[in-house]
């Protein structure tokens, strides 16, 4: 088996919810070992669902391993320093006045480690609102996405905290390339020099909706008003979701003149030899006309003859699948595309990351402390020092006899 890029590297997270150990979860996949450091009462996501572990744990938290640390104790930080002095990259999403409190902005931890590669996920960087919370909705809010996406016409988040991954890729990249500068920096200065950066949700958001801005200015130069595209289809006539007979939906990516061509044969439309719609621009000035159009003849079929036609005639579709039947996909079944794992006796099939064609063998999500004990022991604490923060409660194993949603024991 090939060695993994980041085999032998130790990344400490210090994340709760999604973006920090989505970024974790990312470098775990590359081979790193990544030391989830958790509070007595664990990440959050631990408690979501009836009190017990979401589907955010099960899916980003696998293959870490847990040492619960209550670091409002001095024992509990002087746990952690060790920790830290040892290790190669910390990610951490805690807000600003906690990471003051905890000793874990990023000066702190290159005082403790000056080699530590270190990333901050927070919600604004640098600027007047860098003390200030924010969430992934209100990343979207604060960017233009959730006023271009309403429900009923209210302002309404996405659904998928995709600002929050999107922000823990960007940490991913970062922490790739400060260890690629390391790698490339003359012997003996990897060692002494690493690298600080902070993520802003909300500036996560600002690259992210950089099309749309930028096509906003560019309208309102060309036209001298401002002037955005009407929906997430991008206007575009035939371009988007339509419901089959059998209730179905289908979408449909229909963007050029040649697209249009093959959808109106394939489904054999009048309007396949209409001159008056045979460009986007004529097809735009007429959007209710192809709308109706496409809903009348998609309409008229059920999905899987609908299906055949399209297929058979070149048009790019899917079907709007219902979560419920993703991962029944012929697609989704194929070798490197899903990882089993068990977390509380339940079993899981886990999207892996992209770009595998195998599976390589991995830890299921592990239990609040698991590793507590064998963590301390790495880091030169002898028993009776363990007993000891065991009992002070700085530092919490998991109880492997308790369901997921039972609080950890505080005692050897």
């Amino acid at each position: 088996m090939n060695a993994q890029p980041l085999e032998g590297r130790r990344v400490v997270e210090l994340g709760t919810m999604v973006a920090a150990p989505f970024a974790t979860h990312i470098l775990a996949q590359l081979g790193a070992e990544v030391i989830k450091v958790e509070p007595p009462t664990g990440d959050t996501t631990r408690t979501l669902v009836r009190g017990g572990p979401s589907g955010t744990f099960i899916a980003y938290n696998h293959g870490k391993k847990s040492l619960c640390l209550d670091l409002t104790l001095p024992e509990g930080r002087e746990a952690l320093r060790r920790l830290l002095r040892g290790a190669d990259v910390v990610i951490h999403n805690l807000s600003p006045s906690a990471a003051r409190k905890l000793g874990v902005t990023v000066d702190d931890l290159k005082e403790i480690n000056p080699s530590l590669i270190c990333c901050h996920i927070r919600g604004y960087g640098p600027g007047p609102q860098s003390d200030e919370l924010a969430t992934n909705p209100v990343a979207e809010a604060a960017t233009g996405v959730m006023e271009d996406h309403r429900i009923d016409g209210r302002p309404t988040r996405l659904g998928p905290s995709y600002h929050d991954q999107f922000a823990g890729a960007y940490a991913v990249i970062h922490v790739l390339s400060a260890l690629l500068n390391a790698m490339q920096a003359p012997s003996g200065r990897a060692r002494q020099e690493g690298q600080g950066v902070e993520i802003g949700l909300y500036e996560t958001g600002l690259h992210l909706a950089g099309r749309d801005l930028a096509g906003l200015q560019l309208k309102s130069q060309l036209f001298g008003r401002p002037e955005r595209e009407a929906g997430g289809e991008f206007a575009m006539p035939g371009y988007g979701a339509y419901q089959t007979a059998d209730g179905r939906w289908i979408y449909l990516l229909v963007l050029t003149d040649a697209h249009w061509r093959k959808l109106t044969s394939a489904l054999a439309m009048p309007e396949a030899d209409d001159p008056d719609l045979a460009g986007l621009r004529a097809r735009k000035k007429q959007r209710d006309r192809v709308e109706r159009a496409v809903r009348r003849a998609v309409g008229a079929l059920d999905y899987d003859a609908a299906a055949t036609r399209l297929r058979d005639g070149g048009v790019g579709f899917t079907e709007v699948m219902p979560l419920e039947r993703v991962l029944d996909a012929p697609q989704a079944r194929q070798p490197g595309k899903l990882r089993h794992t068990t977390f509380a006796g339940l079993d899981f099939e886990i999207p892996e990351f992209p770009g595998r064609s195998s599976i390589l063998p991995g830890a299921p999500p592990p239990r609040l402390g698991e590793h507590s004990m064998e963590l301390l022991h790495s880091l030169g604490y002898e028993e009776a020092e363990c007993a000891a923060l065991l009992e002070g409660r700085a530092v919490a194993v998991a109880d492997p006899d308790a369901p997921a949603w039972t609080p950890v024991r505080n005692h050897a």
